[in-house]
């Protein structure tokens, strides 16, 4: 038998796995999973329980699912309750239309064709009626098993390591670190454009230029990404915006991938979402028939919030079938549960005026972006309020980003600790608090600022006392370092 070293180690691993490091459970949240161990074997803390507001998952803190999701997500899992009065009329339909498609009316087969023929044309519909009777292909989408897998398998395609420089993926900072991770288990090169935060975090076409003159001397850059609304600033693009970035994907020659992942999360008073292929299409032929564009769409956010269901789609345009065909291959590492799917059906295709539960479906959701702004509001109005911390306008999205100031002393602290300085203050507030957030480092921020991200998503009395405490907590941290 031989022996001596294992065949699997850190030197002999992959190496691009070590630089992926999931920011958003990283040594804060570890220490909070820590923390609520000790709590629970008896340990006194300051606090009652750990308090997570580092996730955007909607359900876990409390928003209730859509009723009419729910009800033919249910309906289609256990057939047997279509012949009982529980359940709204139209949703019964609704799932007896579904199971005509599925494989032998079981959602417990792959369903292939359901997936890959039936929710196609669907979804091309729903795009259409969103951008306004744009032309969408049912051939040019993918249903996906989640975003994340989605974004992974885009990369497998457009980074080439046959060529002589690094593939280059243009990426707002901040971002969602999803994108550095998969950019650096890909071994491409992150290409970054620093948002204007004094502008209400706005993309500066000239800074986007700026990037990619600098980059183009190590990197190739291929993709240039676009989150709106963005995560985790809350940003919505406007229209001007969205046409200076297709202007400058024609001239520096890029594929322009569209996260509009919350774009039904809009609720501030005059802010509105456009996706990128409806201004693309608008802009006339010249663009339209130029621009590679690849768009993405998810249930875990949005107005369902499903995070325990993984789905959503891709849509791709101007990219030709062959490549599209090798996409179809990668796609079949990433089945898609069929429950999730159904979950995607409701939404691209929700109750109509005049069935029995559109004006269900229509008041939760109505109820979701009312209670999102009076949040949304609340932490503007409680942040910006104490010295030292600035909120700017939040549009959309579930969370805020505040900037807050460290003194010097802390900074040190923290280089001493081997922390950036806005993780050193996560970890001392949840040390005093039991209050979780992610530091600004995890998203990216400019040098010598200081931001957190915090999600929006507990009631609303619970949530002012979060604000607060975070508030006390800055003003003690500032006292003491200054």
């Amino acid at each position: 038998m031989a022996t001596g070293k294992r065949l699997l180690n850190l030197e002999t691993m992959n190496q691009a796995v070590l630089n992926v490091k999931v920011p958003i459970l990283g040594s804060v949240s570890a220490r909070a999973v820590e923390i609520q161990k000790e709590i629970n074997q008896g340990i006194i803390k300051p606090f009652g329980n750990v308090t997570k507001c580092h996730f955007g998952d909607q359900q876990a803190m409390g928003h209730k699912p859509r009723t009419f999701l729910r009800q033919v997500a249910a309906l289609c899992t256990y057939p047997d309750m279509l012949d009982t009065d529980h359940f709204a009329e139209d949703a019964k339909h609704r799932a007896r239309e579904i199971l005509k498609n599925l494989d032998n009316g079981s959602v417990g087969s792959y369903n292939p064709n359901f997936i890959n023929l039936v929710m196609p044309l669907k979804i091309a519909k729903f795009i259409e009626q969103r951008d306004g009777g744009v032309p969408s292909h049912p051939r040019d989408i993918i249903v996906t098993g989640g975003i994340a897998k989605a974004i992974l398998n885009i990369l497998a395609l457009v980074v080439n390591e046959e060529e002589p420089l690094k593939t280059g993926i243009v990426v707002p900072m901040p971002h969602y670190p999803l994108y550095s991770d998969a950019i650096a288990l890909f071994g491409a090169t992150k290409v970054e454009y620093v948002l204007d935060e004094e502008r209400g975090w706005a993309v500066n076409v000239d800074r986007i230029r700026e990037s990619l003159r600098t980059a183009r001397k190590h990197c190739n850059p291929k993709v240039l990404c676009v989150i709106n609304p963005g995560n985790p600033t809350g940003h919505v693009l406007s229209r001007d915006t969205l046409e200076e970035i297709i202007r400058l994907a024609v001239e520096e020659n890029l594929l322009l991938f569209a996260d509009e992942v919350y774009q039904e999360n809009i609720f501030a008073p005059g802010s509105v979402f456009h996706s990128l292929k409806k201004v693309l299409f608008e802009m006339g032929p010249e663009y339209s028939e130029q621009v590679q564009l690849v768009s993405i769409y998810s249930i875990s956010k949005g107005i369902s919030g499903e995070c325990g269901l993984r789905s959503g789609y891709i849509e791709f345009v101007n990219v030709e079938q062959a490549v599209f065909r090798h996409f179809d291959i990668l796609k079949s590492f990433d089945i898609p549960s069929i429950i999730a799917v159904l979950a995607l059906e409701v939404l691209v295709d929700p109750p109509q005026p005049g069935d029995p539960s559109y004006e269900i479906f229509q008041a939760e959701t109505q109820n979701s972006l009312s209670s999102q702004l009076k949040k949304a509001r609340l932490a503007e109005e409680i942040l910006n309020r104490a010295p030292g911390i600035h909120c700017g306008p939040i549009q959309g999205a579930l969370y805020a980003f505040p900037r807050i100031q460290i003194p010097e002393r802390a900074v040190r602290l923290a280089q001493e600790r081997g922390q950036a300085p806005d993780v050193l203050f996560c970890h001392l507030l949840l040390e005093e608090t039991g209050i979780v957030l992610v530091d600004g480092t995890s998203f990216g921020q400019e040098k010598g600022t200081y931001h957190f991200r915090i999600s929006l998503l507990h009631p609303l009395e619970e949530l002012k006392s979060i604000l607060e405490k975070i508030v006390e907590f800055h003003g003690k941290f500032l006292h003491e370092y200054s």
